[in-house]
């Protein structure tokens, strides 16, 4: 029988709208030059701005015209538009996709809900389900090796207990190890704030940290 838990994503939008409304829109977060409001305004346009989405991964003119795009979008809109229209969920099309919302959308929801709390001194969350942590650690699976692109000269394992996923080929290897939370945050560029071990000889270690994760 199917369970009728709602898929990982929405609950991570739903706890994620719960802290907008609890901190309010000017509450920073972990991007720079983000509040809670920008923040909101740039989730809504992923799913919503057909034309402004695509950019948001792109490089130069394009990423600029999505920033344009979402800080006419915060300041067009009342905060609490933005929050309810975010929780109403994914619009009908590609987001309603189970490999977008258990994979893309999953990362997305997590790794901003976790900017939002970690900006305002609630800390990592302790109690998070297995089942949740498992999926999470699919994700490191399928995007460490892009999310780790940058990295160059040494080799990179990602270490979740008795699980370890090869992120880049190399010598000497470098193993990042923790939670699969925290290796994804710390995949994603949130080196400061995830909680994760860094394991190898010190050069190789010290390039790892120089190195910017993410997009």
């Amino acid at each position: 029988m199917p369970s009728a838990d709602p898929p990982f994503d929405a609950r991570e939008r739903v706890a994620l709208c719960d802290l907008f409304e609890r901190l309010g829109p000017d509450a920073p977060t972990l991007l720079d030059g983000f509040t809670s409001r920008h923040l909101a305004a740039h989730l809504l346009l992923r799913e919503r701005d057909p034309i402004a989405a695509p950019c948001l991964v792109l490089p130069g003119p394009p990423a600029r015209f999505a920033e344009r795009r979402t800080a006419a979008m915060s300041e067009r809109r009342e905060f609490g538009w933005l929050v309810d229209r975010l929780r109403s969920g994914p619009p009908f099309g590609f987001f309603r996709l189970g490999w977008v919302r258990d994979f893309p959308s999953l990362n997305e929801f997590f790794v901003h809900h976790e900017d939002v709390r970690r900006a305002n001194g609630l800390g990592a969350r302790e109690d998070l389900p297995v089942d949740l942590q498992a999926a999470l650690w699919r994700n490191v699976e399928r995007g460490n090796r892009y999310l780790s692109r940058r990295v160059r000269g040494v080799g990179v394992d990602v270490v979740w207990g008795a699980q370890r996923c090869r992120a880049r080929t190399g010598d000497p290897v470098v193993e990042l190890s923790g939670p699969p939370g925290e290796l994804l945050l710390y995949l994603f560029g949130r080196q400061d704030a995830a909680r994760v071990d860094i394991l190898g000889p010190p050069d190789a270690v010290a390039a790892v940290r120089r190195t910017r994760f993410g997009m």
